[in-house]
Order: structure tokens, then C-alpha cells, then sequence
């Protein structure tokens, strides 16, 4: 007797038919990879502080004169209400790989007549480094009409504050410094 042909698939067919799927399943986790390797899109919250001179003048001007990116680092979205002045930059380290930039703070309060300072590109800082070992620290522009407050992570290098200092110089005035008396 005589069997009817059995259909047979084309070799092509086949083919397609096992690489759409793994084509499907290797694109998705490369998706996965880079996404996991690309900062996140989403504004970042930073919390306000004391900053009674943010909206003056000095302060508009200068952070819109500030670049978008400081180094390695890249400009963030902050989420709204943002505070007045400030900036951030990311990182590749997520959370703990931020600077952040605020104008128009008070006088530091351990900025006094015996504060050590560092003098970069014309601009006079003053550090003051967290004591609980955050793993980051604030510089401070001490001598301009406006208190300026950098925080950077340890270990980010001279970077940022050499870049910042350089639009410090570009768009305000070096004034001399005041800092707060000795304590008896």
C-alpha cells in the first residue's frame, strides 16, 4: 500500500521559526543590560535648606551659566518643587554619585577667621567634610556676594570643583572674604 506523502517543511520555515524566538529572547535581555546600565530618567528630590539670597541675582545668573555636564558627570532632572539655585549631576554610581550645587546659602557656620582655604582657578573654598562619614563633602565659595555650596562624593576628584570655580570666575565678582570671628 501507499502512503500519501507526509508534508514536509521547508528547511527556511523551520529556521525562521526557531530564530524569531531566540531573536526575541536575546533582544530582551540585551534590553535588560543596557537599561540597567543607562541612569535613570527619573528627576531626583533634593531637599531644601537655608538659602535666603537663591533667587537674587547672583544666583540666576549663575546657575544658568553653569554646564551641563561637570567631568563625568551628567546633568539630572530635578522633581518639582525644586529648591531655588540648585543643581545635580549623576554619576555612574546611582544615589551615592551626585553633586550638587545651591546658591544663596548662609555664612558656613565654622567658616571663621582660622578656616583653612583652598584657592582654585581664582575661587577661595572652604571644605567641610561630613563627620559621620557620609562619604561626601560640601565645598564652599567663601568670596563672593553669595555663599555657594558644592557637595561631591569622596573621591570624585578635582573635577567638579574646578569646573564650577571656572563659571564662579566668569559670572560674579570676587569680593574679600568675611568670615565669622574667633570664639573666645
Amino acid at each position: 500500500m501507499n502512503q500519501p506523502d507526509s508534508p514536509r517543511h521547508r528547511p527556511a520555515l523551520i529556521a525562521v521559526a526557531v530564530a524569531l524566538p531566540v531573536a526575541l529572547v536575546v533582544g530582551i535581555i540585551v534590553a535588560a543590560v543596557l537599561a540597567g546600565r543607562l541612569p535613570g530618567h527619573t528627576p531626583i528630590s533634593l531637599g531644601t535648606v537655608p538659602a535666603p539670597e537663591a533667587d537674587g541675582p547672583e544666583c540666576t545668573q549663575l546657575v544658568a551659566a553653569l554646564p551641563a555636564d561637570l567631568g563625568e558627570y551628567t546633568g539630572l532632572e530635578l522633581a518639582e518643587p525644586a529648591p531655588p539655585a540648585t543643581k545635580a549631576w549623576g554619576g555612574d554610581a546611582g544615589d551615592f554619585d551626585r553633586v550638587v550645587l545651591r546658591c544663596g546659602l548662609d555664612r558656613p557656620l565654622e567658616f571663621d577667621a582660622a578656616a583653612a582655604l583652598q584657592v582654585v582657578d581664582g575661587v577661595q573654598w572652604f571644605e567641610v567634610s561630613d563627620p559621620g562619614q557620609s562619604g561626601f563633602s560640601t565645598w564652599y565659595v567663601v568670596d563672593r556676594d553669595v555663599y555657594i555650596a558644592l557637595t561631591v562624593p569622596t573621591g570624585s576628584g578635582p573635577t567638579p570643583v574646578q569646573e564650577v570655580s571656572a563659571t564662579v570666575n566668569e559670572t560674579l565678582p570676587a569680593r574679600p572674604i568675611d568670615p565669622a570671628p574667633l570664639p573666645n
